[in-house]
């Protein structure tokens, strides 16, 4: 039910939601749907819909419709934007959305006009422009439900990009706001500057007054091939972390449990850590791989100041050594070791283990 200004109306959240009738079995309302006023006259019976969004989070209501409106219910479904969609991370997520809901209930944002005839002609809703166009943001807010802040990357000025963001989402007046961030021990101890990033765009969500979700990831493990270097199986693996370990988890099973959340679930001001189910060293993903290949991989540590050199001798420019560099330093200070067992419960299965994800990434 709506009040005249068309905002949902506080509902007190109960366990009801999906439609039933005695005789007529109906499929059940998607967890996830959004609907309009429910001022209709029809012939009605008893039907179990779960409402949209309001204030107070989701709202539930026993209520008597006819069957043509309960068609209505169970095709109004959320609408949600996914920012990074065309990146690794939002493919997965995406991949996931679609199996629950149909692409037009996605909208995306790209600054490449061929990818937005792309995504359009697949049936999503597709704008042109980027975190910058403040004009794009907001058209591309219209009639969205929540919003998925996929981190940018850090070739400009990201934090306020993603303000940017929050804002429009602030001014569309979404449901809620989700962001990727980053599952680090201490934000007071890092290593890495960029990594503070993720944080101070954590504070601005929150002080936003928007219902947020927030989706602290560990470092992906599709990330180990490009440490260990294409010549792994020749030359071993050389960095700096030490013995650090690190949580590692396949991106493609955090974009899953990601879209299960966005999906399932009101953004309620909750935190999630998505990591694997158990942190590895350097080390132990040598010993994974002489296990995989039958070839003798080793891990050497070096110290920091010599990683670097050893970057820039092989061409890598200055500024990116040092980002590597510094990654290197926060895994040999534990801050990529924190184990938790969200991404297993929003899976509803164990994660990726070591040895399965190696095997997948090198083709072993």
């Amino acid at each position: 039910m709506s009040d005249k200004s068309g905002s949902f109306l506080p509902i007190r959240k109960t366990d009801l939601y999906g439609c039933t009738k005695k005789g007529w079995p109906v499929k059940p309302v998607s967890t996830h749907a959004v609907f309009p006023s429910l001022s209709y006259s029809y012939k009605c019976f008893l039907v179990e819909v779960r409402l949209g969004y309001n204030k107070a989070g989701f709202g539930y209501l026993c209520i008597q419709v006819s069957a043509e409106l309960c068609f209505v219910l169970k095709t109004k479904i959320m609408r949600i934007l996914v920012t990074g969609a065309t990146g690794a991370l939002g493919s997965a997520v995406i991949e996931t959305m679609l199996k629950k809901i149909p692409a037009s209930s996605i909208a995306i944002l790209t600054r490449k006009e061929e990818r937005r005839l792309s995504f359009q002609e697949k049936a999503f809703r597709a704008y042109l422009g980027d975190f910058e166009d403040m004009r794009s943001l907001d058209h591309a807010m219209k009639d969205v439900d929540k919003v998925l802040l996929i981190s940018a990357g850090d070739e400009g000025d990201r934090i306020q990009q993603h303000r940017n963001v929050v804002d429009a989402a602030k001014r569309a007046g979404v449901a809620g706001i989700a962001y990727t961030s980053r599952s680090l021990r201490d934000r007071d101890s890092l290593s890495n500057p960029l990594m503070m990033d993720h944080f101070t765009t954590e504070d601005y969500i929150r002080e936003s007054g928007l219902q947020y979700t927030i989706f602290r990831n560990a470092l992906y493990m599709d990330v180990i091939p490009l440490f260990a270097g294409k010549h792994v199986f020749d030359t071993g693996i050389v960095q700096s972390a030490g013995m650090g370990q690190v949580a590692f988890a396949l991106r493609q099973e955090m974009g899953e449990a990601i879209a299960h959340v966005m999906l399932d679930e009101p953004c309620e001001n909750k935190t999630y850590l998505f990591t694997g189910g158990e942190a590895y060293s350097f080390d132990d993903v040598a010993r994974a791989l002489t296990e995989l290949s039958g070839k003798e991989v080793r891990y050497t540590s070096v110290e920091s100041q010599a990683f670097e050199d050893i970057l820039v001798q092989k061409g890598i420019p200055q500024a990116m050594a040092r980002k590597i560099t510094d990654f290197n330093a926060d895994i040999r200070n534990g801050q990529e070791s924190v184990v938790t067992a969200d991404l297993a419960q929003k899976l509803g299965r164990p994660p990726a283990a070591l040895k399965e994800g190696l095997k997948l990434l090198f083709g072993l």
